[in-house]
């Protein structure tokens, strides 16, 4: 056991710390005796471990600088510490070349995170010039060099003991694809309204507070937006209508892969946050539901050259991100976020999945959505080399691979790789979304492709299963359902950049006013066509997913990308269950009606083959006539028919067939059902009618003529 100088700043409390040489396990890995802590830098000259008592220290308790010799492994630089426990404040400094057109940019007047710590202390402020790289009055920008010690920084890296927290028998539930109805959130923005009437608004424990409503609704799976440590404080423009700064509060800037973020617990946030986690997804197990985790690992928030050094940037700048391989002063940016994490170099590929590992081994999430995953499968080049990737090595990792992961199969740069990631991968299917869009909105040409999206999407995923295409009408990015049926254009000023941002292309109609309206009327047919959007959702293969609040008629007045608005834009409004509980109704009892249907949630493809021997195909399309589709271009109208009988799923009890009519043509049109043997036909969904006889509890037979009224979805039912 060696001692090695220490310098003590706290005169007064100086302690004798006893250290060894330690061993290349990277983060801070604490046991019974101290904790060793360990930090990969390629291209470092000199590294250096400080410990703090408090996080708003500005001077290290003891500093320790490792020998490059006794101190190193390979890369990684590494120190045993004696009598170091859980809690205790931490960060690392980097020296080596500063020479940014070379892409390197060591300064070791910053104090670096950590990035495999479990938790970090306060938030970011990037107000605070320290912790810029380079001098940022100079004229030279970012080929300047900053002096400046960060420490002041009140952001230091915390030791997490992970083995203090007791799961009990909790584990993941594996609920199966096939049943799985996923609803996404924003754990903020989902209670942090005054309608909430919870505790503790914007928190996990906000959202337990509002389980009940959730079991209600029937949703089997949470995905949660962005949690990795993020500065909600990083926008730097200003709401032209307020004057109020904006924010990032969708949080898609990590800055750190294995930390909770402090902003959704209750509390200083200095490390409980953690376990308050750990209950959080317990509690949720507890009661039924997933969790998956939107996980961004295509950038950081570290930004492009401009930025500030917060930890990736200044531990080894070329290994961890792309930079422009012409000057390498420049970051190569497929994210649109400033920069792209250089996701298959073997060092990145090992953090990324050390980081997933994490949080399905010590926070038991079931899950991860990959935002723009398409960057996991480029190489540093930006060649798309798929099934070569990071993905595939995550969809075949031990740990990991049977868990729910879910790619957004396109990128920043124009990669769009739908239906082109390795087995094991769902994916978010954009065509689905757009397709359905279009058709409910009256476009032409439109019906063929619908089948197809309805059916499973078997052009993109049938070399996988119906399961791969998660369906969606909304998330996130874009316009709510409500905003869907109410605005022709995208309304984002408030986001400080002129109404530029945001796509054009959303497929909405507004039915004759821009924005809400008091003319019954129009509010009749918006709902209507919510409930269409619906109502083609649930009885679609594959696996469905919501938007909080639109199950509530929930509006962002037209803005469709909010990503920087922390006000009642965007907040959920909670008095909009009652107010519009024809809605909620509607959404509730189609995800029953969905759950009570195996024929709805099958594990294979349709064949549109006879294989039960009774006759009935496993689906069949019709048009006014029975057997009689029309696929023609100007179409606006199809049906079809699900059997109730599963060859190719063994034991599985009979169900009732289902006949669903979508007719999106401006005049009624009159069905002639198809016959079935010793059978008729009973409605249970008419969107035309009022609620709550859009959806009949208790079925009334309609025998085999249908009229199905205009903008209008039906679902019969044979028995």
């Amino acid at each position: 056991m060696a001692d090695y100088p220490l310098q003590y700043n706290n005169p007064g409390s100086e302690v004798i710390l006893k250290t060894k040489r330690g061993y290349p396990r990277v983060g801070a890995t604490p046991d019974d005796t101290g904790v060793n802590f360990a930090l990969f830098s390629r291209n470092a000259k000199r590294v250096i471990l400080e410990l703090y008592q408090n996080y708003y220290d500005d001077t290290p308790s003891h500093r320790f600088e490792l020998d490059p010799v006794y101190n190193k492994t390979g890369d990684i630089w590494h120190i045993y510490i004696y009598g170091v426990k859980h809690g205790q404040y931490y960060g690392w400094r980097v020296d080596g070349d500063y020479d940014p057109e070379n892409g390197k940019r060591f300064n070791a007047n910053k104090l670096l995170v950590d990035p495999y710590a479990k938790a970090v202390s306060s938030s970011f402020d990037w107000d605070e010039s320290s912790v810029y790289g380079y001098d940022k009055n100079s004229p030279l920008l970012d080929l300047s060099f900053s002096k400046e010690n960060s420490a002041k920084s009140p952001t230091k890296s915390i030791v997490i003991d992970d083995s203090k927290y007791d799961w009990g028998n909790d584990k993941q539930l594996h609920i199966p694809w096939e049943e799985t109805i996923i609803y996404e959130m924003h754990v903020r923005l989902f209670t942090i309204s005054p309608t909430s009437k919870v505790r503790f608004p914007g928190t996990f424990m906000g959202i337990l507070e509002k389980l009940d409503h959730l079991k209600e609704l029937g949703i089997t799976t949470i995905e949660l937006m962005p949690i990795f440590e993020f500065n909600v404080n990083a926008n730097t423009k200003i709401n032209p209508k307020t004057g109020e700064k904006l924010k990032d509060i969708w949080g898609y800037n990590p800055l750190c892969f294995f930390a909770v973020t402090g902003n959704y617990s209750v509390g200083l946030k200095l490390g409980e946050q953690v376990f308050l986690f750990k209950d959080f997804v317990k509690e949720l197990h507890k009661n039924g539901f997933e969790v998956i985790l939107d996980v961004v690992y295509n950038h950081t928030g570290e930004g492009n050259e401009l930025g500030p050094t917060l930890s990736f940037r200044g531990i080894d700048n070329e290994i961890y991100y792309m930079l422009n391989p012409n000057n390498k002063r420049y970051y190569l940016n497929y994210s649109g976020c400033g920069n792209t994490l250089n996701c298959n170099h073997p060092v990145v590929k090992e953090m990324i999945i050390d980081s997933l590992r994490y949080w399905a081994t010590e926070m038991h999430v079931d899950g991860f959505r990959f935002d723009l995953a398409a960057i996991l499968g480029r190489t540093p080049e930006g060649k798309w080399i798929g099934d070569l990737s990071l993905l595939k090595d995550i969809s075949e990792d031990p740990i990991l691979h049977n868990l729910k992961l879910i790619a957004e199969g396109w990128d920043a740069a124009g990669g769009y790789f739908l239906g082109e990631f390795p087995e094991g991968w769902a994916e978010w299917n954009g065509q689905y979304r757009d397709v359905v869009r279009k058709f409910v909105r009256g476009d032409e040409g439109i019906v063929t492709d619908l089948a197809t999206r309805i059916t499973g999407s078997q052009d993109l995923y049938g070399r996988r299963m119906p399961h791969a295409s998660i369906n969606f009408i909304t998330c996130h990015d874009g316009f709510t359902l409500r905003d869907l049926v109410s605005y022709n254009f995208k309304h984002n000023e408030e986001n400080g950049e002129n109404n530029q941002d945001g796509t054009d292309e959303n497929f909405s109609f507004n039915y004759g006013v821009e924005g809400d309206t008091d003319d019954p009327e129009i509010i009749k047919i918006r709902k209507q066509q919510i409930k269409n959007f619906v109502t083609i959702l649930m009885v679609s293969h594959g696996t469905p997913m919501i938007l909080m609040g639109d199950e509530m008629f929930r509006t962002q007045k037209g803005n469709n990308n909010a990503y920087c608005i922390d006000n009642e834009t965007t907040w959920v409004d909670w008095s909009l269950k009652e107010k519009h509980y024809d809605i909620f109704r509607f959404f509730k009892k189609m995800i029953e009606f969905r759950k009570k249907h195996h024929s709805l949630r099958r594990k294979h493809f349709f064949t549109g083959l006879d294989l039960s021997g009774d006759g009935i195909p496993d689906i069949t399309w019709h048009g006014v006539k029975p057997f009689q589709p029309d696929w023609s271009y100007s179409s606006h109208s199809i049906a079809f028919m699900i059997s109730g009988t599963d060859f190719l799923c063994k034991d599985v009890p009979p169900d009732n067939d289902i006949y669903v009519i979508l007719n999106q043509w401006r005049e009624p049109l009159k069905f002639i059902l198809p016959f079935i043997h010793e059978k008729t036909w009973y409605r249970v969904v008419d969107t035309s009618k009022d609620s709550p006889y859009d959806f009949l509890d208790e079925p009334e037979q309609v025998g085999y003529v249908y009229i199905a009224q205009p903008r209008s979805s039906v679902i019969l039912i044979s028995k």
